[in-house]
């Protein structure tokens, strides 16, 4: 007779782990979109939608200053890029995570440029990795007095599934517009 085999759940900190990959996943997803289409649908824009803006925070080469609401809510978008890679990698050094945020973020500024979806600026960059390393190192505080793990697991999956929870009701909240050719019977456009 051959063995069966018998299913054990994985430890609790392999289960940890996973579920904290998979919202950082998330994340991921839901930053892309956020930055690229500012939760549009995605599109390739048009030639004269490029622009790139050197000169960080002050105006110059016809652009204005920056919006310091905008730049907070550059740094506040990152601050869970700097958490999770804090879980998920704590043995990283500070200047690892701004490395890879600043990556990122010139990244995107260089996707925005190619598609021609909005304005490249140094600014961003700036903000974007700053709100990495505030992530990391609020973490790397907490976690000094005793305090994250579970509970800041808890609290960003929370969060992450928010964000989804709010994405998924920007699209299905989106207006219906006529069908080609359908008499004006509407759909969610894709």
């Amino acid at each position: 007779m051959l063995p069966t085999a018998v299913h054990r759940p994985a430890p609790p900190g392999i289960r940890r782990r996973a579920l904290l990959v998979t919202l950082f996943v998330v994340y991921l997803a839901l930053l892309t979109w956020l930055v690229m289409w500012k939760l549009h649908d995605p599109f390739i824009g048009r030639a004269d939608m490029r622009s790139i803006k050197l000169v960080p925070f002050l105006p110059g080469d016809g652009f204005g200053a920056s919006d310091p609401l905008e730049i907070l809510g550059n740094v506040a978008v990152f601050v869970p890029f700097g958490v999770y890679l804090r879980l998920l990698r704590p043995d990283w050094r500070v200047a690892r995570i701004a490395l890879l945020a600043g990556a990122l973020s010139l990244a995107f500024e260089v996707a925005q440029y190619v598609t021609a979806v909005g304005s490249s600026d140094v600014t961003d960059v700036i903000a974007n990795t700053a709100g990495a390393i505030l992530g990391f190192v609020v973490l790397a505080g907490m976690r000094r007095h005793g305090r994250g793990g579970a509970m800041l697991t808890a609290s960003l999956a929370a969060a992450t599934v928010i964000a989804l929870v709010a994405a998924v009701a920007v699209v299905a909240g989106r207006p219906s517009l006529p069908a080609p050719g359908d008499g004006g019977a509407g759909h969610i456009v894709d």
